[in-house]
């Protein structure tokens, strides 16, 4: 018999770990196990998990010379008959794994349910508002451009100045650059008046008092910022009113309500055109760093809109014009234009915003409405002054 049941309580005969004979005062040695005894240790209860309980022996374990093992207390062992016997130390010491957890398997999606239909594409903006106040602004432009020049003048001025506070607005609530708005804005208005009355020698007068004005007010601010506030200042001061005077330049010529139209209708023309075809047959994105909803196809189609928009303006509208130069016109009007539109997507991006304003229904703001009408006025008042003259 091997001492693979350890625990098991010694029978008459039974031999100590040394080779020095039996124990003194020991019964006589008995019969051996039969066949049967081995295969099975006597009949014990069932102890239930509790405190460890020293088995026979193992405070004798150092008497003995005996090594002691290391890690988790052996767990005994029940077979099916209800006996009991301890577990083999020569067997790993690692308790028996756990039972695996039955998980209840995840519900499988029903297969005969109808796949959602695919979503149509959406403007992203209020396109009954958009439509009714992009008319109203029409109304209020063409009445004023046909009838009384100086009154399409105050329009600009008007539209200068509420770009001008958007502008500064966002640059304050989004950058903490405090542009100062009342220079600007009294500036503005007159380097408009200026570039009607005076052409581009006042606008550029203008200009450079506008700059100096705002380098003179922001010193009654602190110091700290001053460098910043004043180079954001200079910076609204070109890209608003400035590049609108160019608008009231155009209104100066004999033809000059017809200058000013062509120029408003070929802009208008391009958005459409970028924005109908990019809407339907858009997949390359043009700048997705700049502006993500803007395509490749997008500006084909607002440069072919443009090009037949230019020729059929040139050839009907402008006095002397030809058609083959309205194809420069729009070609010219398409790049202008939607490289104004990048540009002041830029500057949203950069300021962390959707939109300028929220002064305009469906449209955004006022800026959101100029920033491909800034870029694109000196374009067209340059070509119509090379093709036909400055009138």
């Amino acid at each position: 018999m091997n001492d693979s049941s350890w625990g098991t309580p010694p029978q008459a005969g039974y031999w100590g770990p040394s080779d020095q004979g039996p124990v003194q005062g020991a019964a006589p040695a008995g019969p051996a196990y039969d066949a049967h005894d081995a295969q099975h240790t006597r009949p014990m209860p069932i102890v239930p998990d509790g405190p460890a309980v020293p088995r026979y022996g193992d405070d004798q374990d150092d008497d003995r010379g005996a090594a002691r093992l290391s890690g988790p207390p052996f767990q005994d062992e029940t077979f099916r008959d209800g006996t009991t016997s301890y577990r083999d130390p020569t067997r790993s010491a690692q308790p028996y794994p756990a039972a695996p957890q039955t998980q209840n398997p995840e519900p499988m999606s029903d297969s005969s349910q109808p796949a959602p239909a695919p979503q149509k594409k959406s403007a992203g903006r209020d396109l009954g508002a958009a439509i009714g106040v992009g008319v109203g602004l029409g109304v209020v432009i063409i009445a004023s451009l046909f009838f009384v020049k100086a009154a399409f003048v105050g329009v600009i001025a008007v539209a200068v100045v509420v770009g001008l506070w958007e502008l500064t607005s966002r640059l304050q609530e989004r950058k903490g650059i405090k542009a100062p708005l009342v220079p600007l804005a009294l500036g503005g208005a007159a380097m408009v008046v200026a570039g009607y009355v005076r052409g581009a020698e006042g606008a550029w007068v203008a200009m450079a008092l506008t700059t100096l004005a705002v380098l003179v007010w922001r010193m009654t601010e602190p110091p700290e910022g001053y460098l910043k506030d004043v180079t954001a200042a200079v910076f609204a001061a070109f890209y608003v009113p400035f590049l609108a005077t160019f608008v009231a330049m155009m209104l100066t010529a004999e033809d000059g309500a017809a200058r000013v139209l062509v120029f408003l209708l070929l802009t208008v023309v391009s958005d459409t055109g970028a924005y109908a075809v990019g809407w339907r047959f858009g997949t390359h994105k043009l700048a997705p760093r700049i502006s993500p909803g803007k395509t490749r196809e997008g500006l084909v189609g607002a440069v072919a809109f443009a090009m037949v928009a230019g020729a059929l303006c040139m050839e009907f509208l402008i006095d002397d014009g030809e058609w083959w130069q309205g194809l420069v016109v729009g070609l010219a009007v398409a790049a202008s234009a939607t490289l104004g539109d990048l540009g002041e997507s830029m500057i949203k991006r950069d300021l962390g915003i959707k939109d300028m304003g929220t002064l305009l229904p469906g449209h955004g703001g006022i800026m959101d409405r100029l920033d491909s009408l800034l870029p694109t006025a000196p374009v067209v008042w340059l070509l119509l002054v090379l093709f036909v003259g400055s009138g």
